[in-house]
């Protein structure tokens, strides 16, 4: 990663502030060739996702900025059940695998990185960033199916393919977490 980048824990009230620029970096990210969101989803996850999110227990956000400006982001949190994302993984994974990941762990919701900036240790730092000394014991994330990047730096960053094909486009990956260990 380049020297001039810097990553930075930032609070809820931050997040909030900066909601535009989350909804910038998410639009360009998600919008980009291969992913091809288009604008309403970025102005949904402001308007919705993100201030919902960060209400959450155990919320937690990085931003990668240069020069102030921010180039990427990932947050997430405690999940739990009777929160759609952990009771939609617990209706679609194995009984073995809800019971054993599920409740109490960390959340890994989102990480999203200017396509300019890709490439170059943006989300590695960013994904070390957001799992350091966590006081969850696991994590868990569902990603891209396909041949992406994220999966790729999942697979590179010790997470295990819990289930394949959780739904038609995703696969649900785990992290066992402890604290001091090199990821």
């Amino acid at each position: 990663m380049r020297a001039d980048v810097r990553i930075t824990e930032v609070d809820q009230a931050m997040v909030l502030a900066l909601a535009d620029e989350f909804e910038r970096v998410y639009a360009l990210a998600f919008g980009a060739p291969g992913y091809d969101e288009p604008a309403e989803t970025a102005q949904r996850f402001r308007a919705e996702q993100l201030p919902r999110h960060a209400e959450r227990e155990g919320f937690r956000c990085v931003v990668a900025l240069r020069s102030d400006r921010m180039i990427g982001f990932a947050y997430g949190y405690t999940g739990e059940r009777g929160q759609w994302w952990s009771d939609r993984v617990a209706d679609l994974a194995p009984a073995e695998v809800a019971d054993r990941w599920l409740g109490g762990h960390f959340e890994f919701v989102e990480l999203a990185v200017d396509p300019g900036e890709q490439g170059q240790g943006v989300g590695t730092a960013l994904h070390d960033a957001l799992l350091a000394d966590l006081p969850h014991g696991r994590a868990l994330l569902s990603t891209y199916r396909d041949d992406r990047p994220a999966p790729r730096l999942y697979r590179r960053r010790g997470w295990e393919l819990l289930v394949a094909g959780l739904d038609e486009t995703s696969d649900l990956y785990g992290i066992m977490l402890t604290v001091g260990r090199d990821r």
